[in-house]
This record gives structure tokens, sequence and C-alpha cells, in this order.
């Protein structure tokens, strides 16, 4: 079976205060019945921290594994760096985290255990000024509760460029 997250109130409650949201629905359930969706539910973002139910989540680190870090000794395992990563590979371009979309088909409520499918989006290129080609990159996350009804529909843009940006 797919990797499993099991949404707890004591999780959302805790990501609403690390993101500074006191909105009572996310922890008073007296509140919380009051309202439409007539429970407690997670914050807009919450399905993000599934990454902590995966096995293959890159920003975490691994024991024995190189890991980018962070601080004077970004090695946070001590593993050498692999060889690909010495020369920053790629062309010398960089990518960052663009966009993120959350289609809600029904709320997120404690209790339900979400497993997800990944599927590849579309892919566009433009002309930057700085860095040359643009290349953006969408990823689509479609994450279903424990009876397979879709819950959240995820849609992720990264962007690369072809070359690091120049002054301009």
């Amino acid at each position: 079976m797919a990797d499993q997250f099991p949404i707890e109130a004591g999780h959302i409650l805790l990501f609403a205060r690390s993101v500074g949201d006191a909105n009572p629905i996310y922890y008073d359930e007296e509140y919380a019945k009051k309202t439409e969706p007539g429970a407690i539910i997670a914050p807009p973002t919450f399905v993000q921290a599934s990454a902590q139910f995966t096995e293959d989540y890159g920003l975490r680190p691994k024991v024995g594994e190189w890991w980018f870090g962070s601080g004077k000794e970004p090695r946070g395992s001590g593993a050498p760096k692999p060889p690909e990563q010495e020369s920053g590979g790629g062309g010398g371009g960089g990518g960052l985290h663009a966009e993120q979309h959350y289609e809600y088909h029904r709320p997120l409520t404690p209790g339900m255990v979400l497993h997800w499918e990944r599927e590849p989006g579309e892919t566009w290129e433009r002309e930057g000024r700085r860095a040359g080609k643009l290349i953006f990159t969408e990823s689509i996350t479609k994450y279903y509760d424990q009876d397979n009804n879709l819950v959240i529909t995820a849609r992720s843009v990264g962007v690369r460029t072809e070359r690091p940006a120049t002054q301009g």
C-alpha cells in the first residue's frame, strides 16, 4: 500500500499554531460543530505535512547519507557529498518552488487516513531576462481518504533556470 498520512486533531492544532493561525475551527470542537463543516478541520496547507509520512522526502536527512542541511557543516550525516553535486550540475542554473494550489473536494478532518498519488502536470518555458530560459514544471498530487474518496488535489509548480542569473 502507498504511504499513509493519519490526520490527527493534535497534529492539526500544532500545525495551525506553527503557522500562526488561531482560528478555533482548528482546535475547538464545540466551536467547530457550529460551522459549515460541523467538525474540526485542517488548515489549507496542512497536507504538506504528509511529506513526513513518506520515506522519499528529500528535505529530511537520512542517517549515513549526504544531506544538504544548513549551517557551517551542511552535510547533516557527515557522509561524503555525491560527486555530481560538487559542481552544481544541471547547466549551472537553479530551481525553486514557484506556486502551490489546493483544491478541496471535501474538508480534511481528524480520523481520516490519507494516501496519495502523484502525476506529472504540464511543462512550459519562458525566456527570462537574466537567467536564460525558464522551465516551469507542474506536479499534481491527489490525496484520497481511507475509502478512496478524493479529498484534495494539490498542484505544485517549480521553475528551473537555464543558467545562473546575471546582474542586470
